[in-house]
C-alpha cells in the first residue's frame, strides 16, 4: 500500500526516473527543537521527504510548520482535507508565516506510535514560478487516528535550499526520523 500511495503522491509530478538519498536527520536523546535539510543541491527535478515522527508534548496531537530557506515572511498557503474515520474537515489559509499543517502526530504518551509522512516539493529549482507542495501525513491511535492530504504555496520564486520542520510548541521525540531525497525527471 505505501508503494501505492508514493506512486499515487510522484504521479503528475514529471515522471520521476529515480529517487536519490540526500540526508536523513534522526533525532537524539532529550528531543528536537526542529528538523531542517540544509544546503540541499540543486540538481534535482523535485524533492521528496519521507518522515516518522512523534512529539514530546503530553496530551493531543500537535500541529507541523513547514518552512522554507528560513523564510517566516506571510507568503506561504495552504490547503487541507482530513478524516479521522467518522468525518472529514476541509480548511485553507493564506498569508501564513510557514505551511501550517494540523497534523495528526502522536504525543510521547504513545510512545510506540509515531505518524508516518511523505512530502513532495515541486520544481524546487525553478526561478520563474512559486513553489508548490504537498503532504500526506496520518497516524492511527488505536482507531482514534487521521489522515490529512493537504499543497501549500511558498509565494516565493527563489529555489529552495533548506526545509525545516518545527513541531507546534513542542519538540519532535527521540527516534523520529527524516530522510530527504532527489527525483530525477525523465
Amino acid at each position: 500500500m505505501l508503494n501505492t500511495i508514493l506512486g499515487s503522491l510522484s504521479a503528475g509530478a514529471g515522471a520521476a526516473t529515480s529517487y536519490e538519498s540526500i540526508a536523513t536527520v534522526t533525532v537524539g536523546a532529550g528531543g528536537a527543537a526542529s528538523i531542517e535539510f540544509t544546503s540541499i543541491p540543486s540538481t534535482y527535478t523535485h524533492l521528496q521527504i519521507r518522515g516518522i515522527g512523534t512529539c514530546t508534548r503530553n496530551i493531543g496531537t500537535m500541529d507541523l510548520n513547514i518552512t522554507f530557506n528560513s523564510d517566516t515572511g506571510a507568503n506561504y498557503s495552504r490547503h487541507q482535507l482530513k478524516g479521522d474515520g467518522a468525518s472529514a474537515t476541509a480548511a485553507g489559509s493564506a498569508n501564513l508565516s510557514d505551511m501550517q499543517m494540523n497534523s495528526p502526530i502522536p504525543n510521547s504518551t504513545n510512545t510506540s506510535i509515531y505518524a508516518g509522512l511523505v512530502l513532495d516539493i515541486l520544481d524546487y529549482t525553478n526561478t520563474n514560478k512559486y513553489k508548490t507542495m504537498r503532504i500526506l501525513v496520518g497516524s492511527d491511535l488505536n482507531g482514534s487516528g487521521q489522515i490529512i492530504l493537504g499543497s501549500g504555496n511558498w509565494r516565493n520564486t527563489n529555489a529552495v535550499t533548506s526545509v525545516k520542520f518545527t513541531p507546534e510548541t513542542f519538540n519532535w521525540a527521540q527516534y523520529s526520523q527524516f530522510a530527504l531525497y532527489g527525483i530525477k525527471g525523465a
